[in-house]
């Protein structure tokens, strides 16, 4: 499995994703956000946590612009996998790889602790890992992460078992507890918690192995 991880300005979180990949085994390149191009051949698309350019106008807004955007979104619309983890999911909504918006947090404070996620569907190759209905436990660490989707956009994504995840208890405001949802083709996810912070028992917790090694499955068949 070929893996590109995004970095921008304010990426905290690139290094943490490239080593989630590489346990996997993975060959993981990182590619500034400058550049025009990803990787040749490569398979998935990485789009990490942070705060790209300093969250300034909406957060992920000035990354969407970024050149190496628009090769995300080629790659993506070629039926190429991506996963963007908070401010990547924010990021992939502002290309429009997703619906919906990422907005400041009901009780507008940054939040960070662990959550349990219900496992909404295993029919994706970033959840076929786990079991429809698993609880499984994941950090958080956002501002921003009160996911607003309007009743037809809600409704959309239910009827097309297009949410991954989602909250047990929810701790952001967002609409139906939405954790994580996934492209029409079901090949790009997004999501608020960061499962890179869930792969290693130095972390407190591996729920977030199941996610890496499904996709080392799927993008390397046995």
């Amino acid at each position: 499995m070929k893996a590109a991880v995004i970095v921008f300005p304010g990426s905290n979180c690139d290094r943490d994703l490239a080593v989630a990949f590489e346990a996997v085994g993975a060959d993981v390149t990182m590619v500034w956000h400058k550049d025009a191009s990803l990787p040749s051949d490569v398979d998935i698309v990485g789009i990490p946590g942070g705060f790209s350019f300093g969250d300034y106008l909406r957060c992920g807004a000035i990354a969407a612009q970024s050149p190496i955007c628009k090769a995300v979104v080629e790659h993506a619309n070629r039926g190429g996998y991506a996963v963007g983890i908070c401010n990547g999911f924010q990021v992939l909504t502002e290309t429009g790889l997703l619906p919906g918006a990422l907005m400041r947090n009901a009780q507008l404070k940054f939040v960070c602790k662990t959550v349990g996620l219900k496992v909404e569907t295993s029919n994706s190759a970033f959840t076929e890992g786990y079991n429809t209905g698993d609880v499984v436990n994941v950090p958080i660490a956002h501002h921003d992460g009160n996911y607003l989707a309007d009743d037809d956009l809600l409704a959309r994504l239910r009827g097309e078992d297009r949410v991954a995840f989602s909250y047990t208890e929810n701790p952001n405001g967002s609409v139906g507890d939405i954790a994580g949802v996934l492209s029409e083709n079901r090949r790009v996810l997004g999501m608020m918690p960061h499962p890179e912070r869930a792969v290693d028992e130095g972390h407190g917790g591996t729920d977030g192995q199941a996610m890496f090694r499904a996709l080392s499955g799927v993008l390397i068949p046995a």
